[in-house]
């Protein structure tokens, strides 16, 4: 009888220690995995509809995930766009508008990036940065470890707040490029690391792809060699399929690993790239430009369990993947931050309009966004205004777009429906006046 008595204590106590334990593996918050794609247009995937791009990796990926396929960047160049979403605030908020400081006058651009002049404009650039929330920072407090790798604009990876990194200090990665090109072992190891920690993790994954130098393996690039008559071209699709292969391993790792389950994972580009056929840079109307072609590209987020895959053509904006992840990690964004929560159906449908801004590449001012402003534009359903600063774009136009109808945005229609400019530049000016 005694015996029995023992051994059913045993059991109930067993019974309530893995209950216990599917209670703490359920309430731990979710891992997250930022993978962000390095200069690619919105519709070079397959899943966008590209004729010639393989994407399978990334067209699984949309399959699994709430994707958006209006999304976009509120400014088409890497520094910038990177601090935004890391920030969840506009460039004009977080103050980092351009790639790099002003170059003093008289100095060579190449003599420039060498100066002390140079570096202490970077500080600067990543002292903003430490002032304001960010992902990592705000995760820390949920008990996460977080990890950079990739592109990275601000010095040293613990500006931004994470606890492990790659990027020593270099001007936009260092040896944090290695990533993708080279290896993924640091990701491995630091998942690892979080595993015996038994701490949520925070991955940035930006590696620089397909970002130029193209130097796709040949095995990709024999594949695309005959289906354009321009070099360039080829290797830029075989840039986009290398980089779909690392997405691939990255993934796949999460799932051999029983992570995938627990892992809130979300896509994004920094900004769009339309590529030159006749030289090894980026053509007009993408990147660094005010059109789509360096704004637009898909966000898509994957929860598994948590968030039903679908096709969405509702605006979404990098700036919002900080207030969703920190509404997923059980924590609440600043009131500064713009952004909604894109797993809020409710406020991705009540959403009327989405902003953004253009900059030099070269900061004028570090301490006046409006200074180095060339263009502000915004989106309302399926119209697009975009409105020159006088400062840097003195000669430009107010341009006017109805993108379901003209997605290449060809033909521009301000001078035809005033009403509609001046209602919409009421708007924008009401968001950010540029001044």
């Amino acid at each position: 009888m005694r015996v029995n008595k023992l051994l059913l204590w045993i059991f109930f106590a067993s019974l309530s220690a893995l209950t216990f334990t599917a209670r703490a593996a359920s309430s731990q918050p979710p891992n997250i995995v930022a993978i962000i794609s390095d200069d690619q247009a919105w519709g070079d995937y397959s899943f966008m509809g590209h004729p010639q791009i393989k994407t399978p990796n990334l067209d699984k990926l949309a399959a699994e995930s709430l994707t958006f396929t209006r999304g976009y960047v509120p400014s088409s160049l890497c520094c910038p766009s990177l601090a935004s979403m890391i920030t969840g605030l506009y460039p004009h908020q977080h103050k980092v508008t351009s790639n790099d400081p002003p170059i003093p006058k008289g100095m060579s651009n190449r003599d420039f990036q060498k100066s002390p002049q140079f570096d202490q404009g970077r500080e600067i650039m990543s002292q903003y940065i430490e002032n304001v929330p960010t992902i990592p920072r705000a995760l820390q407090q949920k008990g996460y470890l977080s990890l950079q790798t990739g592109k990275w604009w601000q010095k040293h990876y613990s500006h931004g707040g994470f606890t492990h990194g790659m990027t020593q200090g270099g001007r936009h990665g260092d040896v944090g490029l290695d990533i993708g090109r080279k290896t993924m072992k640091p990701i491995y190891d630091f998942i690892d690391t979080s595993k015996k920690e038994q701490k949520p993790f925070f991955i940035w994954y930006a590696p620089m792809m397909p970002h130029t130098p193209h130097t796709p393996p040949d095995r990709l690039l024999n594949k695309y060699k005959d289906k354009t008559p321009s070099l360039t071209v080829a290797k830029y699709w075989a840039m986009v399929e290398w980089f779909d292969e690392t997405c691939g391993d990255l993934l796949g790792y999460l799932d051999k690993n029983g992570l995938a389950e627990n892992t809130i994972v979300v896509y994004f580009a920094d900004n769009g790239w339309i590529q030159d056929p006749n030289a090894p840079r980026y053509a007009e109307r993408s990147k660094q430009s005010q059109y789509d072609g360096g704004l637009r590209t898909p966000i898509m987020i994957r929860w598994p369990g948590k968030v039903k895959p679908q096709i969405s053509d509702e605006l979404a904006m990098s700036t919002d993947i900080m207030p969703t992840l920190l509404n997923a990690a059980g924590l609440k964004p600043s009131k500064e931050m713009q952004g909604i929560d894109l797993l809020d159906s409710k406020a991705v449908k009540a959403r009327k309009a989405i902003y953004g801004e253009i900059f030099t590449h070269n900061s004028a001012d570090l301490a006046k966004p409006a200074a180095s402003l060339r263009w502000r534009w915004m989106i309302e359903g399926d119209w697009k205004l975009i409105i020159p600063a006088p400062q840097n774009e003195p000669t430009a136009k107010v341009e006017l777009y109805n993108l379901k109808k003209d997605p290449n945005e060809e033909t521009d229609l301000a001078a035809k429906d005033d009403k509609r400019v001046t209602a919409l530049t009421k708007k924008l000016d009401a968001w950010w006046p540029g001044k």
